[in-house]
């Protein structure tokens, strides 16, 4: 069974949410993001790799042992455990009603993405309703951002008004 992760009571609480992650270097790379955001990383399986992987950690630098993701069987387990109630939810779609610039702004949001070919699976989706999907705009010239890229535009956003003491200029 995987431990719920540990609160920090000042800082907010972002967590983020890969459902069937397919690419090793994406997982990496978002795993990075969130330690330098202080998120907290979940991956939903099944894992399209191990993330015993060398690429996995070699996409995260050598900070990939301090991520600690948490691993979950399914979905539906990540959020009772979590006790994840509907306004905290935000999920994240190409057909996403708002833009991820509407997304709220409070203490604990959990910041959902599907995988890289499919994105989220219909069963995530139809447990919450409309109004908590959210997209990021981009034009017709291609069909969608790396997952982790449009991980760091949408972490950072949710953190714009309440970022966490002890950050520093990159």
């Amino acid at each position: 069974m995987t431990p719920v992760p540990p609160v920090s009571p000042t800082a907010p609480e972002r967590h983020v949410v890969l459902v069937h992650p397919e690419i090793h270097w994406n997982t990496g790379n978002i795993g990075r993001t969130c330690l330098g955001t202080g998120a907290r990383l979940h991956l939903v399986k099944p894992l399209g790799f191990s993330i015993e992987d060398r690429m996995v950690r070699r996409a995260g630098l050598d900070y990939w042992h301090k991520v600690d993701p948490f691993l979950w069987d399914d979905f539906g387990d990540l959020c009772n455990r979590m006790q994840v109630v509907r306004d905290e939810m935000v999920l994240l779609s190409k057909s996403g009603r708002r833009s991820f610039r509407d997304i709220p702004c409070q203490k604990r949001l959990f910041l959902v993405f599907g995988s890289e070919t499919a994105g989220l699976p219909a069963s995530v989706l139809e447990r919450y309703p409309p109004e908590n999907t959210y997209h990021i705009p981009i034009t017709s010239h291609i069909r969608s951002l790396n997952l982790s890229s449009a991980v760091a535009v949408v972490l950072y956003e949710s953190l714009r008004f309440d970022l966490p003491s002890g950050f520093h200029a990159y």
